[in-house]
C-alpha cells in the first residue's frame, strides 16, 4: 500500500538541516517506533470501551474485532501488560496496516483524525528519541541522569512520544533523552497579583516583585515575551520539570500537550500545594519509614495557569550514603526487574505503603513517574519516595476514621467514593507502575502471586487481589475530547486463566 508518513517526513526533514548526523540513526528506528505504538493502539482497541468495537472474537490466528460499520479488524492476541512491541501489523479486512496513524485514520471514527495526527507525531517522535538516546552501562549518580533513560515516554499510552508544537530543534533543546542544559529564566510580577503558598525564595524576589521562573519554549510560544536568564537546569521526564544543579526541582508551567492532556499549573493547584505537603509529611509519618514525600517549598502563580511556577524537593535528599534514588519507570532500563525475588521484593514495598496510604485515606496516583524506589548499596529496594501531589484523591471520611484532620481543600481531590480511590491507586500503581516494571502479565502475576498472601489486610486488599484491575482508556479519553476528565476500563486481573501471554 501507498504511504503517506508526514510527521515522519516532516521530522526527518528538519533533522537534515538542523542535526544530519542524526538521520541515519532516526531513519533505522522508524519500524520499531511504529510497532511500539502500534502495540499500544492494539492494546487500547482489545481493552478499552471504544463504542465502535461491537464485538471481540478470538480465532485461529490471534483476535477479531467487529466495527460498528460491519468491517473487521484481526491483530494477535493482546497482553495487556506487555511493555515489548509484538504488534508487527493488523489487518483491517484484507488490508494490512503497520502504521498507528495510517490505520486509524482508515478506521474513520470520530476524532480520529487528529487522533492519527498525534500518533504519527508519537512515531516520529519516538524514532527520533531512541536516535538520540545515550545508554551508559554505569549507574547514574545525578538524579536527571537516572531520568534521561527513560526513552520511550508513557508504556502503554499510544502517544508516548507525541509532542504537537515541538520541533526537531526544540525536542533536542529540552527533552530529557537527548541530555540538553536548559536556560531558565524569569518573568517579574508584582507581588500583589501573585498568589503564593509556601515559602517563595529570596532568590526569586526583587522589590516588590516576585520572579517566576519560565521554561523557554513558554516564553517564546505562549507568553511571547523574552525573559531574564536566570540558571541552567536539566530537564526530567515530564520535561516541564527541570533539576538545577545542587538544588530542588522547578515545575514550570509549560503548556503544551504532552501524552493526554495540555498541562498548566492551575491557581489550584498552588492554593492547595501547602496543605497537599502538610498531610503528605504526616501520612508518610504513618508508614514505618517506609515512605518519603518530597515537599513543596514554595508556589506561585501570577494570575495565569501559564505563568506560575512551583519549586520542589529533589527526590536525592532522601538517600542516605551508598543508596540510589531512581524513578520506577527507569527500573526498566536496569537488570533488576529480570530476577523474580527482586521484583517480588519491589512488589511488596510498593503494595505495602500503597494500601496502608488508601487505608489512611489518600490514594496515590503512583505511576512510574511520580513514584521513586531507594536502593541500598546492594540494589535491595528499601524505601519508596513520593512526589507530585497534585493529582491524589483524598477521603475525608478515612482520614477521620485514623484520627487525621483533612486539610482545608475542595474540588477534585475530595472523594469518599471506594471505587474512585481504588481506580486512582490500582490504575497507576498495579495497572501502570509494577506493570511496566515487570513487562508482561506473566512476570507481574508471578509477582502478585508471591506477595499479596503477605500483605497486611485491609478493606480494599480483596478486590486488588479478586477483580479486574482498573485503567485509564487513555485512548477513549482522547477520542472524547467532548467528555474531560478520565475515563477507564478494567483489564484482565494478571493472575487470571483468561489472561494472554505473550513472552
Amino acid at each position: 500500500m501507498q504511504r503517506a508518513r508526514t510527521a515522519e517526513t516532516e521530522i526527518a526533514e528538519e533533522l537534515a538541516a538542523v542535526r544530519p548526523a542524526l538521520l541515519p540513526r532516526y531513519t533505522a528506528e522508524l519500524p520499531g517506533a511504529r510497532a511500539a505504538v502500534l502495540t499500544r493502539l492494539w492494546r487500547a482497541l482489545v481493552h478499552e470501551p471504544l463504542p465502535w468495537v461491537t464485538g471481540r472474537t478470538p480465532d485461529a490466528d490471534g483476535l477479531a474485532l467487529r466495527l460498528a460499520d460491519g468491517r473487521t479488524l484481526r491483530g494477535p492476541r493482546a497482553d495487556p501488560y506487555a511493555t515489548r512491541a509484538y504488534v508487527g501489523a493488523v489487518l483491517l479486512d484484507r488490508e494490512r496496516y503497520d502504521d498507528p496513524a495510517l490505520l486509524l485514520a482508515a478506521l474513520r471514527v470520530p476524532h480520529g483524525s487528529a487522533f492519527a495526527a498525534e500518533l504519527g507525531h508519537s512515531v516520529a517522535s519516538l524514532a527520533l528519541s531512541r536516535a538520540g538516546a545515550h545508554h551508559p552501562r554505569e549507574w547514574p549518580e545525578a538524579d536527571w541522569a537516572w531520568e534521561r533513560r527513560v526513552v520511550d515516554g508513557h508504556p502503554f499510552h499510544p502517544g508516548c512520544r507525541s509532542r504537537p508544537g515541538f520541533s526537531v530543534a526544540d525536542q533536542l533543546a529540552y527533552g530529557p533523552e537527548h541530555g540538553p542544559v536548559v536556560e531558565l529564566g524569569t518573568v517579574p510580577v508584582p507581588a500583589d497579583e501573585c498568589l503564593v503558598s509556601g515559602d517563595w525564595p529570596a532568590e526569586l524576589r526583587a522589590g516588590g516583585r516576585l520572579l517566576v521562573p519560565v521554561h523557554p519554549w513558554q516564553a517564546a510560544h505562549v507568553l511571547k515575551q523574552p525573559c531574564d536568564a536566570w540558571r541552567a537546569a536539566r530537564p526530567l521526564m515530564s520535561l516541564r520539570t527541570l533539576a538545577l544543579p545542587g538544588g530542588p526541582h522547578v515545575k514550570t508551567a509549560l503548556s503544551a500537550r504532552l501524552t493526554s492532556s495540555v498541562r498548566d499549573i492551575s491557581a489550584y493547584s498552588v492554593e492547595a500545594a501547602a496543605p497537599l505537603t502538610a498531610l503528605g509529611e504526616e501520612l508518610a509519618a504513618r508508614t514505618g519509614g517506609l515512605l518519603h514525600i518530597t515537599r513543596t517549598l514554595g508556589a506561585v502563580t501570577a494570575g495565569s495557569p501559564g505563568l506560575a511556577a512551583l519549586l520542589r524537593e529533589s527526590p536525592g535528599v532522601y538517600a542516605a550514603p551508598g543508596e540510589h534514588v531512581l524513578p520506577v519507570a527507569a527500573l526498566a532500563t536496569t537488570s533488576l526487574p529480570r530476577s523474580p525475588a527482586w521484583l517480588a521484593a519491589f512488589t511488596r514495598l510498593a503494595l505495602t505503603v500503597g494500601l496502608r496510604l488508601l487505608d489512611l485515606g489518600v490514594a496515590l496516583e503512583a505511576h512510574g513517574q511520580n513514584l521513586l524506589v531507594v536502593l541500598a548499596a546492594d540494589r535491595t529496594p528499601v524505601r519508596l519516595v513520593y512526589r507530585d501531589l497534585a493529582d491524589i484523591r483524598i477521603s475525608p471520611a478515612r482520614l477521620a476514621r485514623h484520627g487525621i484532620a483533612p486539610p482545608a481543600l475542595a474540588g477534585r481531590l475530595i472523594t469518599d467514593d471506594p471505587t474512585a480511590l481504588r481506580r486512582k491507586l490500582f490504575g497507576s500503581l498495579v495497572a501502570g507502575a509494577l506493570a511496566g516494571t515487570a513487562g508482561s502479565a506473566r512476570t507481574l502475576a508471578t509477582a502478585l502471586r508471591t506477595t499479596l498472601p503477605g500483605l497486611p489486610p485491609t478493606p480494599d486488599l480483596a478486590p486488588l487481589r479478586d477483580d479486574p484491575l482498573p485503567a485509564k482508556a487513555l485512548t477513549l479519553m482522547r477520542l472524547t475530547p467532548d467528555h474531560p476528565g478520565d475515563g477507564w476500563t478494567t483489564l484482565p486481573h494478571p493472575c487470571s486463566a483468561e489472561i494472554i501471554h505473550t513472552d
